[in-house]
């Protein structure tokens, strides 16, 4: 068995099979998945997000169908969440394994990076009270870098999103925290699918999700009051398939656009993974094609 103190990482681009090696993992470890995928977190989006609840079998997961579909979750937001999965998960003396393709997550848990947690401000708060939503969003808009970019769609969000800008302005020191401690004992494993497999697979699974009602999830979180232009905002097959819902492109341009976006993100992603290898990241790659228990050898023989 390997350490329970350590964190364990699971990486790659989309399509490579994180999640079923992560579980197997899991299993192996007596440990508890946290996601890394910044669009899982959201109810409703299963299928064009991949979630493929059903491979966790009796893993349980962290960090997945945690917001409403049409809000903008944020890094500050995952670092907190995470922090409390970890938290929670170590406390009860299991292990910790990170799974992903979110990179800009995954390196700043490694990082370590902490973000503070911005106390309210009444004066503020009274100055605003009585303010409209509209009037509140000007306020909002008039701030230089917006470091919370959340959906302000009731007057105390917004409000509260006024608060987050000005105490990151009246302290800038505090707008982005890198804790002096990174982690150390991290094993991030990368999973390793060589280029023309990667493609045949998106391709496929493309294909499948399609049949298996991606249009009609969409169509769903519409006649359920998801903006169409939410919606949009995740990019992916729900941009591409809101179009086509909205009558904006065809069905077999909907189709063969959304193939080439995500050859585009895959390549993004394993394009950022590049990126935290050369900014000092170890990333151990395994083949995508090895058997269960070949994976399990090779990550615990990693030092």
């Amino acid at each position: 068995m390997g350490d329970n103190q350590k964190l364990y990482v699971i990486l790659g681009p989309t399509a490579s099979g994180k999640t079923s090696r992560a579980v197997g993992l899991a299993k192996y470890l007596d440990g508890e998945i946290i996601s890394a995928d910044s669009r899982q977190i959201y109810c409703g989006m299963d299928i064009g997000t991949g979630k493929d609840l059903q491979e966790y079998g009796d893993v349980r997961y962290h960090l997945i169908d945690i917001c409403d579909a049409g809000y903008k979750y944020n890094l500050y937001e995952y670092l907190r969440d995470y922090q409390v999965a970890e938290t929670d998960i170590k406390a009860r003396g299991k292990a910790v394994v990170l799974c992903g393709g979110t990179g800009l997550y995954i390196e700043s848990v490694l990082k370590g990076i902490r973000l503070p947690e911005v106390p309210e401000n009444q004066r503020l708060r009274e100055e605003l009270k009585d303010k409209s939503l509209a009037e509140l969003t000007e306020i909002l808009a008039s701030y230089k870098t917006l470091h919370n970019i959340t959906d302000v769609d009731t007057a105390k969000r917004a409000i509260r999103a006024i608060e987050i800008q000005q105490y990151y302005q009246d302290n800038p020191e505090k707008a982005v925290t890198v804790s002096p401690n990174p982690i150390t004992n991290a094993v991030v494993v990368g999973i390793d699918i060589p280029r023309e497999k990667r493609r045949e697979r998106i391709t496929a699974r493309l294909h499948k999700r399609l049949e298996d009602g991606m249009v009609d999830e969409i169509k769903h979180l519409i006649d359920s009051g998801v903006p169409a232009d939410d919606l949009i905002y995740y990019g992916l097959e729900y941009k591409y398939i809101t179009e086509y819902v909205i009558g904006h492109i065809s069905y077999s341009d909907m189709v063969s656009q959304l193939e080439i976006a995500i050859h585009q993100f895959a390549k993004r992603q394993m394009t950022w993974f590049r990126g935290m290898e050369r900014r000092g990241f170890r990333i151990n790659w395994i083949p995508y094609d090895v058997s269960d228990q070949e994976f399990i050898e090779q990550v615990m023989a990693i030092q």
